[in-house]
């Protein structure tokens, strides 16, 4: 028996499952998950002292790679001074500060955003934006699209993507039908289907809540013009545009999934933005932010409750200053290139033993979507249809040739700063035997 295996047996028998994220589970691709004992630059070690070149990179937010000096050095630092205080502190408003600067120096027509609140999870930013967009509306009913996940809040849990389309589960136990009640479930890119619903309930709908670009069923490219659609739907009917980018977030570019499309579609900007990940690069924190007059909603200068004795913690502000400080634009330039060089052997490999596929990306961040047609994966509906059973194999020969890839088909892979050639090298080399596993796997009866 392995290191790893005997502390999963010891962790089941303590934690619910194993895990406390039910994605870091190997469910849907069977095995044992390795217990990670180490980070450096692009590569993990687990408990048994295997090295892999990370993929799943803290699912994100290692967009310098692990243990980058300057980020190390800015928690240090912070740690010298104290845990958590319950109280402000200088570093909340730079990080609030470097937020802003970042999103607006991409704004074509005026500031986008004007203010931030900090909060711990993405979880917390998109139940937060829930709230306030009821709250400043004055109406119920929320707009989401099947496969886009927005954290386990209970509104949004259905026909989630992420952990919940691994498990086959539609939403989840526990959530009652009245919580659900509310919100408007509809195909992604599909604006006819948003404007339908619209019109079915006038004056009832308070927001649209969409990932910038769903990579939470795989990565989901949104179509042209889509959102920057779902812009002038919101507008039209007098609702708000919820753009959670809580993964893409300053991870897809410098600003996020938006600066890279904003501008060639008109300039538009959401109404609210949720942040996550790459902000606390590592450490756990997240955000919300928006106009002025929409996030002076919140408490306690307005009527939205909102609080938490963690949020702004001193040192995940620490980590999420020093990652945006040294996330410059060589940094994304690096990143991009090592992403669409993959691709581009991902695809040689499938290619060549005949599998067909579609590569999603959505910036530097990709999915492989197997047995999909040239026009790729559009939605939920196309994602259900893939020959996701393909991946199992495929993920375990990566695994065994010494790359650690996400333990589900349907999420995203992550490259970062570190990524060098040496470790390039390891993931290509790789790529040939996972193909053919991938190849020779069967549907299961």
């Amino acid at each position: 028996m392995t290191v790893s295996e005997e502390l999963f047996e010891r962790s089941q028998r303590v934690i619910p499952g194993g895990v406390n994220s039910p994605v870091r589970a190997f469910n849907s691709v069977g095995g044992t998950p390795p217990f990670i004992v180490d980070a450096e630059g692009p590569y993990v070690k687990d408990a048994d002292g295997n090295q892999y070149v990370d993929l799943v990179g803290s699912w994100g937010p290692a967009l310098l790679g692990h243990r980058h000096e300057a980020v190390i050095e800015a928690v240090h630092t912070a740690v010298d001074h104290g845990l958590s205080f319950g109280a402000s502190t200088v570093g909340e408003t730079e990080l609030a500060e470097t937020v802003v600067d970042r999103i607006n120096r991409s704004a074509t027509n005026g500031p986008a955003i004007d203010q931030v609140r900090l909060v711990s999870t993405g979880t917390e930013a998109t139940m937060t934006s829930i709230r306030l967009a009821r709250g400043y509306t004055g109406r119920d009913k929320i707009i989401k699209f099947a496969g886009c996940y927005h954290g386990h809040v209970d509104a949004l849990l259905s026909e989630a993507g992420s952990g919940v389309a691994t498990l086959s589960l539609p939403g989840s136990a526990g959530v009652t039908q009245a919580t659900t009640a509310e919100t408007i479930v509809v195909p992604y890119n599909d604006l006819d289907a948003v404007r339908t619903a619209f019109e079915k309930y006038p004056g009832e709908i308070a927001a649209v809540i969409t990932e910038a670009a769903p990579c939470n069923m795989g990565v989901v490219t949104p179509g042209p013009g889509f959102n920057a659609g779902l812009r002038e739907l919101t507008r039209e009917f007098g609702a708000l545009m919820i753009f959670d980018e809580v993964l893409t977030g300053f991870r897809a570019s410098s600003a996020g999934y938006w600066g890279l499309t904003s501008a060639e579609e008109g300039g538009w900007a959401p109404d609210i933005y949720t942040f996550g990940k790459v902000i606390g690069g590592g450490m756990p924190i997240a955000a919300l932010g928006g106009r002025r007059e929409i996030m002076e909603y919140l408490a306690p200068n307005g009527p939205v409750y909102q609080a938490g004795t963690l949020s702004g913690n001193p040192l995940s502000v620490a980590a999420g200053i020093a990652t945006l400080r040294n996330a410059t634009g060589q940094v994304y330039s690096a990143i991009d290139r090592a992403s669409s060089h993959l691709r581009q052997e991902v695809g040689a490999a499938l290619d060549a033993e005949g599998v067909q596929h579609s590569i999603q990306s959505a910036g530097n961040i990709f999915s492989v979507a197997f047995g999909t047609g040239e026009n790729g994966v559009r939605n939920y509906e196309d994602v259900k249809a893939s020959e996701s059973y393909r991946y199992t194999a495929f993920f375990h020969s990566m695994l065994d040739s010494g790359v650690y890839m996400a333990p589900s088909p349907f999420e995203a892979w992550f490259l970062s700063a570190a990524h060098d050639d040496a470790a390039m090298d390891r993931i290509v080399s790789a790529l040939p035997a996972a193909a053919r596993a991938a190849a020779s796997s069967e549907r299961p009866r």
